[in-house]
């Protein structure tokens, strides 16, 4: 069976003070997600759709898709950002960047973030469910919450709760410091976190019959929302259909550490880490 990954990479950055997509990471200049590419394509995918936005187009192809090009199948799809209200920067969020791709994937397909680093056996688990998963049999990676938190700054997570395997709900907490505490009234209080809280880093495994979910999704959000600042988020989605009993979402724990780059300052740890990786012969031939 076919399988697609989908790569998110039309976000600005703008914690990070760049395009983090394009910022080269690995010893020989790789960006983050030419590791994942690379994970994905050994797990057994066989194309990519990448969703940038139509502004770094050209920059993109040159820097990133050239190279991956080379090795497996690449499709770009753009997430239009021309209808933003004045002041925002952002595109609408996840919900949106995936709907995009409705035309273009036909096939059972993963998700992930462009400027993450989810490790090997992560993929390998998403493939081998998406190859037999039908309907609304999806699933997911959970990580633990304190394998992805950063010295430099909050960080956004789905804090996941699980039940006999699979995801029972989901709660995006958006400021997560790296003691493990969330605050929802901007540090006037914080509330503990166990460390090993499951959460979502946007490793997603869907077949196009999310597609439909997706679009009414969106399509309530640009009617009921904030489009200031609200964002139209995967997890939100997900969790109606968990709790509407439409899906079931497998959850696979992963105790791999997860790299990413939320702030400039969180680059130095992750080249180490991606370099030590690369030393092992993990990576060999990237």
């Amino acid at each position: 069976m076919n399988t697609t990954l989908v790569v998110m990479a039309a976000g600005m950055g703008s914690r990070f003070g760049g395009l983090k997509q394009m910022e080269p990471i690995g010893p020989n200049g790789e960006v983050l997600l030419d590791f994942s590419v690379y994970d994905a394509k050994k797990a057994g995918f066989n194309k990519v759709v990448f969703i940038i936005k139509e502004e770094i187009e050209k920059d993109f192809k040159e820097l990133v898709g050239k190279k991956v090009e080379k090795v497996i199948d690449v499709e770009y799809v753009m997430q239009d950002v021309s209808n933003l209200p004045e002041g925002r920067k952002k595109p609408w969020g996840t919900t949106h960047a995936i709907l995009c791709c409705k035309d273009t994937v036909k096939e059972p397909f993963a998700v992930i973030n462009a400027d993450d680093y989810y490790g090997s056996n992560a993929f390998t688990e998403i493939h081998n469910h998406l190859e037999k998963a039908t309907g609304f049999d999806f699933c997911m990676v959970a990580y633990d919450l304190e394998k992805t938190v950063s010295e430099n700054g909050t960080v956004a997570r789905g804090c996941c709760e699980l039940e006999n395997g699979n995801l029972k709900n989901i709660v995006e907490r958006t400021k997560i410091d790296s003691a493990c505490r969330y605050t929802d009234d901007d540090g006037e209080t914080w509330t503990q976190l166990p460390i090993d809280q499951k959460v979502s880093m946007n490793l997603w495994g869907f077949t196009p019959d999310i597609f439909p979910e997706l679009q009414k999704e969106y399509d309530n959000f640009m009617q009921t929302a904030n489009l200031a600042k609200d964002e139209c988020l995967i997890p939100t989605l997900v969790d109606k259909l968990i709790k509407g009993g439409k899906a079931t979402v497998k959850a696979y724990s992963n105790k791999d550490k997860w790299y990413g780059i939320t702030y400039r300052e969180d680059k130095e740890e992750v080249q180490k880490s991606l370099k030590a990786l690369c030393d092992q012969g993990l990576y060999d031939g990237i």
